[in-house]
């Protein structure tokens, strides 16, 4: 259960493998909270993704107990008290482009995806802003986008509501390469 992103992951590229396939093993995705007291950051370079040029179709998936923290006892609590990292490993988000760009030319090009992003065991709809960019024929993704703790049943108990923000920022980046 613990490895099933990436098993969705290998699979989706093994049944769209072609030369229009692009894989990512070490995207990077942080988390920012700006909250009154403390702000928090976290950073983990352990994602994975998918992209198909061709259908449009693009997965990623993050092991939640990659996310480094500057504060040992904040990742403990994120993945403990918020996250209950045990119980939901991954969070994973498939959908597609809802337009495509011709990556066949140097360029940078704003996409949106739609699908579904899971985290902490709940699945949401989502429509999420993104860049392609790409140079010299190499192919680069970056996003940001807000997730409301609220959408996900992520409680943050009262006592520490001005410690974590109701909406956490979320970067990625993901630099591709062909599927072989």
């Amino acid at each position: 259960m613990k490895y099933i992103g990436v098993i969705l992951l290998v699979w989706f590229a093994a049944n769209q493998a072609g030369q229009d396939t692009y894989v990512c093993k070490n995207a990077v995705v942080t988390l920012y909270s700006k909250a009154p007291i403390e702000d928090i950051d976290a950073r983990s370079d352990k994602g994975t993704s998918v992209l198909n040029t061709a259908t449009g179709d693009v997965a990623f998936s993050i092991p939640i107990r990659s996310f480094k923290f500057d504060k040992a006892l904040m990742q403990e609590h994120f993945n403990e008290n918020y996250m209950e990292s045990d119980k939901y490993p991954q969070a994973t988000f498939k959908g597609k482009l809802t337009s495509k760009p011709d990556l066949s030319k140097d360029g940078t090009y704003p996409v949106t995806a739609s699908g579904v992003f899971e985290t902490h065991g709940v699945k949401k709809a989502r429509t999420i802003p993104g860049t392609i960019t790409v140079a010299n024929g190499a192919i680069s993704l970056n996003s940001e986008f807000m997730v409301a703790c609220k959408d996900h049943s992520i409680d943050i108990p009262k006592l520490v509501f001005q410690n974590i923000a109701e909406t956490i920022k979320i970067k990625v980046t993901a630099a591709y390469m062909p599927y072989k």
